[in-house]
């Protein structure tokens, strides 16, 4: 058994990356840590709780502990469909503890976009449909279907990460017809970009625009899953994946440590 981990890496420092118009942003995408490292604050820490000093620590060290500020969404996570609305199938939308662990360990599908799709553009039905051709694989219920962009080659620091093809509702709810439960990509985002919304609503003032693709779990239940990493490690179906995010309770939505089990 192989194990491809699916996770992005989570490092306060990538804020430097950031340009400088958007670290505003940055809340939903960096942690914010505060370090007890053991020869500095931690030492301290367990002075200050033990009444002892630095001369009675093994090498004057103490603990090392951290303290996150996180948002829910941050870096690769599951949304669950409160995210979407307080509804969800005319049902009181769950909560990402309400989903069970047997949902979220599934059969695996890569559908390979690249060349398929565009910057900023709504990913077509058709591109999906021939993504789902070309890998060939049954789609089985509740299974995961991981959306390759592309978007891969891009770090946090190349102005192109932000700039990612991204679904509509009419593509949403294509692949939610197909039984699959788990919508996952390897972009920022499911939907595409902000701006690109915002353009849209301003010059048309269709509502339907607006923040569609997630909207669209509101009339069918999938867990949506954005900021998949590494899925060049995966083959293009035949695996496990693992979805694992933090039981926060009433929350909708959690980071996760994602993982492949490839035989």
């Amino acid at each position: 058994m192989k194990l491809v981990d699916l996770t992005r890496p989570l490092d306060p420092q990538d804020i430097e990356k950031f340009p400088e118009k958007l670290r505003r942003a940055a809340a939903t995408m960096v942690p914010e840590i505060e370090y007890q490292r053991p020869g500095f604050e931690g030492a301290d820490a367990v002075c200050a709780n033990f009444g002892c000093t630095r001369e009675d620590l093994p090498d004057g060290e103490g603990w090392g502990a951290e303290r996150l500020h996180i948002n829910t969404h941050l870096g690769t996570h599951v949304d669950a469909p409160l995210h979407y609305g307080s509804t969800c199938e005319g049902k009181p939308a769950r909560t990402i503890t309400d989903i069970g662990l047997e949902e979220l360990y599934v059969d695996g599908i890569v559908l390979d976009l690249r060349g398929m799709v565009t910057p900023n553009e709504g990913i077509e039905v058709a591109a999906l449909e021939k993504a789902i051709a070309n890998n060939g694989a049954p789609i089985t219920p509740g299974c995961a279907l991981m959306l390759r962009t592309g978007q891969e080659q891009y770090d946090l620091g190349d102005p192109k990460y932000f700039q990612y093809p991204g679904m509509t509702r009419e593509g949403t709810l294509f692949l939610a017809d197909t039984g699959a439960k788990l919508l996952c990509t390897d972009a920022l985002g499911w939907d595409r970009p902000f701006p690109v919304i915002r353009r849209a609503f301003r010059d048309t003032k269709d509502r339907s625009t607006i923040w569609d693709g997630h909207f669209a779990g509101r009339e069918k239940e999938v867990f949506i899953v954005q900021q998949i990493h590494n899925l060049a490690g995966l083959p293009k179906s035949g695996f496990k994946v693992g979805f694992f995010p933090l039981p926060l309770a009433r929350c909708s939505a959690s980071p996760a440590r994602v993982v492949g089990f490839v035989e």
